[in-house]
Order: C-alpha cells, then sequence, then structure tokens
C-alpha cells in the first residue's frame, strides 16, 4: 500500500500544503458543523471516488477523519483508509479512534502515513510519548482541537480543562514536531479562519510545524495563513460548498 513522504519542512517561507478533507461517517463522507454529529451532511457515499477527484485536481496529501472512530474510541473506517491508500498516491494523516496499541498499527497497516494523536494526547500522554519514540516524531501529529483555546476531546464533545498553549510545550519538549489546530467554534460554519489564534501559536512555538484546520473558507485566509508560515492548511466544507475551487488553491501548491 503506498505510505509515501510525511510532511515535512518548508522548503521556502512562503511554501504551504493544501490538505483536503475527508470525514466519516457509516463509510460515507460527511461534513459536520463545530462537531456535532446532529448537523452531519453527507456529501458522498464513495470517499474513495472523493479521494481520486481531489489526486486529480493536484492535491498531494490528505486529512482522512474517522468520526465513527472518534465516537467509539477505536478506528471503524479502516477499511476505508486501505482503499483510498491502494488506489490513490496521496499521503494520508489518518485520526479518530486511536486509542491502543492495536489501533495505531492497524493505521499504519491500512496506509497512513502519519497518525493525528487527538484525545489519547490528553488522557494518556505516556503511551503517546512511547509512541513518538518507536514510530518516530515524523509519522506523527499532534490533535489539538479547542473551544477557547482549552483542549476538547471524544470527536470534541467534552473539554479536556487543558490549555492549548502548556499542552504543546510539553510535547514539543518529547519531541513532536507536527500539530493540527482546530478551532471547533469555527469550524464548519464558512465565516473565516481563527487568524488570531494561529499567530499566537506561530509566535511561542515557531519551531512546530503547523496544521491550520476548520473554517478555511477565503482566499484571505491562505493568504494570512502563508504569510504567517503555517505549514499546512486543511481545507474542508469550502471545497465542498464550492466556497474555494481548486484554481484557487493551486496557486498555493507546489
Amino acid at each position: 500500500m503506498q505510505v509515501g513522504k510525511p510532511l515535512t519542512s518548508q522548503t521556502t517561507k512562503n511554501f504551504m500544503d493544501i490538505i483536503p478533507a475527508i470525514d466519516l461517517i457509516n463509510g460515507k463522507c460527511v461534513r459536520l458543523t463545530e462537531g456535532d454529529y446532529n448537523t452531519q451532511k453527507i456529501y458522498s457515499e464513495h470517499p474513495l471516488q472523493v479521494a481520486q477527484y481531489f489526486e486529480a485536481q493536484g492535491a498531494k496529501r490528505l486529512h482522512l477523519v474517522d468520526l465513527d472512530g472518534a465516537r467509539a474510541g477505536k478506528i471503524v473506517n479502516h477499511a476505508v483508509l486501505a482503499q483510498i491508500a491502494l488506489h490513490t498516491k496521496l499521503i494520508i494523516d489518518f485520526g479518530g479512534g486511536v486509542k491502543s496499541d492495536d489501533s495505531i498499527a492497524l493505521a499504519f497497516d491500512s496506509g497512513a502515513s502519519q497518525v493525528t494523536l487527538g484525545s489519547i494526547a490528553v488522557q494518556q500522554p505516556e503511551k503517546c510519548i512511547t509512541w513518538i519514540t518507536q514510530y518516530g516524531s515524523e509519522k506523527l501529529i499532534l490533535g489539538a482541537d479547542v473551544r477557547e483555546e482549552q483542549i476538547c476531546i471524544n470527536g470534541w464533545a467534552d473539554n479536556s480543562t487543558i490549555d492549548l498553549y502548556p499542552f504543546l510545550e510539553k510535547y514539543q519538549q518529547y519531541g513532536m514536531k507536527y500539530v493540527v489546530c482546530t478551532d471547533i467554534q469555527k469550524d464548519g460554519r464558512q465565516e473565516g479562519t481563527s487568524i488570531a489564534l494561529y499567530q499566537k501559536i506561530r509566535q511561542k512555538f515557531p519551531d512546530l510545524h503547523l496544521i491550520a484546520s476548520g473554517g478555511v473558507t477565503y482566499l484571505e485566509d491562505l493568504q494570512q495563513l502563508q504569510a504567517m508560515g503555517v505549514s499546512g492548511a486543511i481545507v474542508g466544507k469550502a471545497l465542498y460548498e464550492g466556497t474555494l475551487d481548486w484554481k484557487i488553491l493551486q496557486q498555493f501548491m507546489d
């Protein structure tokens, strides 16, 4: 299966990965608003076809989230991951339901190039630190999903009461290089992304490779993220609704 090269350092200051997203419920491609499962909208019953379309438009990477897995506490949609890995050359970062040694092994065995560690990074930090040693920091992404700068877990249903910046600092000290940060209150609303939040993260942690997620909607969002040196931007509902099209995105792609 395709493993590929994980997200690595920018070669120039202005380089930024554009990373389309596929969220999975019952094997279907869906989008939520602010992580609320009751708001789900099905965009396709064939996520492999969606992934192949993204690849045909020039995408090199894919952010694949198992929403069933996030809610169940174990990976559910690994077969979809395996199909996309087998039938595309996309470099896939996978998250949702990675809570055990068996589950992270399943994600990699199914074709993930990188695995995003979200809830488990809050609930079992010792295990995550072990995984950094076992798999290497290039293979892992820290998932920091926040509401008012506090980390949320379990499919964003629960507030952990852990503040964002000490959380990032701890994992950076243990060797974590990549972080995907989602402002939950922006996610799926198509009202623009959280520029001020990402500026603060960049200022406090200039050596972290920051991937912005949540509400990326306008050309101006991408321009501002690129200007501040963000490593990547995940684009979801704006693609599915046609607010952003690939002609716009291609100017940011290498």
